[in-house]
């Protein structure tokens, strides 16, 4: 793999980039000095960004009024390996979110980003050692050009997918790229964390994770931004590519306030006898479209999705999952959880293809929902097809309310009727919670019972 020079100094900076035209994309790629093929490629998507419509099903989406967002906001400073190089107000901004250096001992890596730009980013040498790259997105163009060219936006998730995804092509920017070298096993998770901080803004950190032949990662994402006023938009990317016989569990906790659009786009291509772990948690944002999807290349590949979402007062949580069974002896299940209060909305969509070279092929998918009371939503809207004759699939979906026996059961050992309802919610999402490391886990459940009260920030 060739590598460049490591970029050293910023260039001009765009600065805060508000509305979307020709010159504040190649602003945002002069900024970051970006090789010919990069600046092209985002030419390339904003022309597809002006020629496609907003799609017309799902949540509204009316309110976002994408020519008053800011799609650049530098946080001016520079991408630092060690915590006590960042700037001290930005350090404390991630320290009161949770991420103090204690429990940054526990991942093999972290990263940070603040806005539009990467601020802290560092590989333990252990795995260093071993060939495996975890760099800054920005950072990875310039340094592996070729690696990141062959699975920018090419056969995982391609820049025309849709109009969300010709907007991030056109303005993304940070995120995480990971290579995993073959062999290798990565045994404590990578980790990341993304805050949108500037009122009015657009994310757009990329995601990359190249697990190669018979190499394991665990990757932690988790992502936040304050209550503002104006409307926001989340719109990132995430690009998984599982080589033979590797296994990847990608894992994210996002805690978006209420002023946001979180339009996220996620992807994994798995080959022979790969795995892919999806664990999804989705609380806050007044409007959320996510659908992680699978596509299993190669035969014997694996998918397994556990998700859990909580819809509150104002909110729309549209997400679930796709799978495209595309070679024989593939296996898939889903399991999504959801909770609504307050008039939230929660939708799960389930997309599952079985194609005719997909042979002996098995998919499950389980919706659980659970509503607080008599003005709050639950919906179910599953698609499966099956195009071969050797292959099963199925689906359930189930849908109720807390019991009195149970508020019962739990008020006369000594709860109030508040604190029996939280019990409940979060032993319903305990087996999202148990898959996460300690750290997040307990987060998690601090987050739902935020969100219990209604006082999430």
């Amino acid at each position: 793999m060739k590598k460049s020079p490591s970029k050293t100094a910023h260039a001009t900076s765009p600065a805060k980039t508000r509305g979307l035209t020709r010159e504040a994309v190649l602003a945002i790629s002069r900024h970051k000095q970006e090789p010919t093929w990069m600046r092209d490629l985002r030419l390339k998507a904003f022309g597809l960004y002006l020629r496609t419509p907003l799609p017309n099903w799902g949540p509204s989406l009316k309110r976002l009024k994408l020519d008053r967002l800011i799609y650049f906001a530098d946080p001016g400073t520079r991408l630092a390996s060690r915590w006590e190089d960042v700037p001290s107000d930005i350090r404390d901004t991630f320290e009161s979110l949770g991420i103090p250096e204690a429990e940054r001992r526990v991942f093999s890596g972290a990263g940070a980003q603040f806005d539009s730009e990467g601020i802290y980013h560092r590989l333990k040498e252990l795995w260093a050692k071993q060939g495996v790259i975890f760099e800054d997105m920005d950072v990875a163009v310039r340094k592996y050009p070729d690696l990141v060219r062959r699975h920018f936006m090419t056969d995982c998730v391609p820049m025309s997918d849709h109009k969300f995804t010709m907007l991030h092509a056109a303005v993304w920017s940070g995120g995480t790229f990971i290579y995993i070298p073959p062999g290798v096993k990565v045994t404590a998770p990578l980790q990341a964390y993304f805050r949108m901080n500037t009122e009015g803004a657009g994310q757009f950190e990329h995601t990359i994770i190249i697990a190669d032949r018979g190499s394991e990662v665990h990757y932690i994402e988790g992502c936040s931004a304050p209550r503002y006023v104006k409307s926001s938009l989340h719109d990132g990317c995430v690009e998984i590519h599982v080589k033979e016989g590797a296994r990847v569990q990608y894992s994210s906790v996002e805690n978006w306030s209420k002023n946001v659009f979180n339009l996220n786009t996620k992807r994994a291509v798995v080959e022979a006898d790969g795995s892919i772990e999806w664990l999804g948690g989705n609380l806050g944002s007044g409007v959320t479209m996510l659908y992680p999807m699978s596509v299993l290349r190669g035969a014997r590949a694996r998918s397994d999705y556990l998700g859990l979402a909580f819809a509150g007062p104002g909110q729309e949580q549209d997400t679930g999952m796709k799978v495209v069974h595309a070679a024989p002896d593939t296996s898939s299940t889903a399991r999504t959880k959801s909770v609504s209060r307050g008039g939230g909305i929660a939708t799960f969509r389930g997309s599952v293809r079985v194609t005719p070279a997909a042979r002996n092929s098995t998919a499950s998918v389980s919706c659980q929902s659970l509503l607080l009371d008599n003005c709050s939503a639950a919906n179910a809207i599953p698609v499966i097809r099956v195009d071969n004759d050797a292959s099963s699939a199925s689906h359930e979906a189930t849908v109720g309310r807390i019991g009195e026996a149970e508020l019962f059961y739990l008020m006369s050992r000594g709860l109030d009727e508040e604190a029996a309802r939280k019990t409940i919610v979060n032993g319903f999402f305990e087996p999202v919670a148990r898959r996460l490391p300690l750290e997040y886990a307990v987060e998690l459940n601090r987050l739902v019972e935020l969100e219990m009260e209604a006082s999430v920030i």
